[in-house]
């Protein structure tokens, strides 16, 4: 049978462009449909407008520390309809980008909803187009709340279009999503609460960090409510009341909801083309990126597995290869770095203590200090570096930080660790000194050593839907 395309790609974000563009780049006869914006989540409503703000609240933090150092300057103001404007033009930008880039690889570009009407068929737009395989790339969602008052809430899509800078915030999770805007709004002047379900924020994460980043939220004037579930949402003119279940409540003018993200799956018609999916709508594939309909593939965060920007980009490039081109990549997935920008941020790479610790017993190395810089400005900003070892081995199996710079001192650590990297090897390594870096490089005295299972997660109350589907995808409380 002939097909219109070679390929047809859903989804035009990190990992759908990619995907398309290289495999136009090997002869494929390429299609591509996106309905919103080209680059995804990620270049639009995520990572980087983020950084961006994440950059435009630590640069008030610098006004102040400069003063430590002998600059004086007339007290700081900030203008958020500014920042806005000035993000919204780079977004727009980076946006262009990627459609040419598509445009320039030759792919044929839709810009209209997709969905299947059998397994080689699709309706794009009211167009009915055919492809011997088809690749699926439509990300994920933010969770939207379901308590009472749940609809006025905001979500991380709707955060990045704020009119004005909310005085009083209400983060609603212990995510990522939930510290990085925690940090955003604070650094900018509003006051923060954080509602988390568990004791400490980000879930997942090794647990030394989670408690060094209660203690950096709590010590940049962020409260937490710790073990709690919001009851309800109230309108009170245009200011918010949030009751939490212990009595609590809390006075705010935004209320924001980041409970987690879920894959973006509704609407494509994936049972027409007989693609399994799994209780929380992700769809389920192997190794190789199949699903259950051999020409059907998926890649990025609509399979729900590690949900990461440069994961989907690699994914994208490697199933390309695969079918057109020398041949896949290949990587480790449990040596894939990733960071939280927050204030500080945080970065890791590898196990967690409790999971090098399942797999047997583990050297653990930790430091704690207070930068140079801060010795100086009297921030109460500190470090903490860690090293977790096999100890059999002295294999490196992961490294952990919180503190000034750490997503850039973690990404050359992640080189090191997937390059099997031993304790010896970071030992017998030279330092650049005065560095925070160096301290990665210095740490003789072992803390501890770690073995056995990994405790059990504390019992938590019965959660809805809303609340397991955050849960499932891994950035909720």
């Amino acid at each position: 049978m002939a097909y219109d395309f070679d390929l047809f790609v859903i989804g035009g974000g990190s990992a759908g462009v990619r995907c398309a563009r290289i495999a136009a780049g090997h002869g494929a006869r390429v299609g591509i449909a996106e309905a919103r914006f080209w680059g995804g989540t990620c270049v639009n409503v995520g990572c980087v407008p983020k950084k961006l703000l994440v950059m435009a609240a630590e640069y008030g933090a610098t006004a102040q520390d400069a003063r430590g150092f002998g600059w004086e300057f007339p007290p700081p103001s900030h203008d958020w309809p500014t920042l806005l404007a000035n993000k919204d033009r780079e977004i727009a930008r980076l946006n262009s980008i990627y459609r040419r880039l598509l445009d320039g690889a030759g792919a044929t570009v839709f810009e209209a909803a997709a969905r299947f009407v059998d397994p080689h068929t699709l309706d794009v737009g009211g167009l009915r187009v055919s492809a011997e395989r088809i690749v699926i790339a439509v990300g994920g969602r933010p969770v939207v709340p379901d308590f009472p008052g749940g609809e006025l809430c905001v979500i991380s899509d709707e955060a990045f279009f704020l009119p004005e800078r909310p005085r009083r915030v209400t983060m609603i999770g212990g995510g990522y999503i939930a510290v990085e805007f925690a940090g955003i709004f604070a650094g900018l002047g509003s006051e923060v609460d954080i509602v988390l379900r568990q004791d400490l924020p980000l879930r997942g994460f090794d647990e030394d960090l989670r408690e060094a980043m209660a203690e950096a939220l709590e010590s940049e004037g962020i409260r937490l409510h710790r073990r709690c579930h919001v009851r309800a949402v109230t309108a009170e003119g245009d200011a918010r009341r949030v009751r939490l279940d212990d009595g609590t409540e809390i006075a705010s003018d935004l209320v924001f909801a980041a409970i987690g993200r879920i894959p973006n799956t509704d609407g494509l018609g994936l049972a027409q083309a007989g693609v399994a999916v799994n209780g929380f709508g992700a769809v389920t594939v192997d190794a190789a990126q199949r699903t259950s309909v051999p020409q059907i593939y998926a890649i990025g965060d609509v399979t729900d597995r590690l949900n990461l920007t440069p994961v989907a980009t690699a994914e994208g490039h490697a199933l390309a290869d695969a079918l057109f081109g020398p041949g896949p990549r290949q990587w480790a997935m449990d040596r894939v770095a990733t960071a939280v920008f927050s204030s500080p941020p945080l970065a890791t790479v590898g196990l967690t203590e409790h999971e090098a610790a399942a797999r047997g017993p583990a050297d653990i190395y930790l430091t704690r200090f207070t930068p140079m810089r801060h010795a100086l400005t009297g921030r109460a900003r500190r470090t903490l570096m860690k090293l977790v070892v096999d100890q059999q081995t002295q294999a490196v199996l992961g490294a952990h930080m919180l503190g000034d710079d750490a997503p850039e001192i973690i990404q050359g650590l992640s080189i090191a660790i997937n390059c099997g990297a031993t304790k010896a090897d970071f030992d017998r390594t030279v330092g650049i000194h005065p560095t925070a870096a160096e301290e990665f490089v210095t740490l003789r005295a072992r803390t501890r050593v770690a073995e056995g299972p990994m405790p059990a997660a504390p019992a938590e109350t019965v959660m809805t839907p809303a609340e397991i589907g955050a849960a499932e995808a891994g950035v909720g409380g």
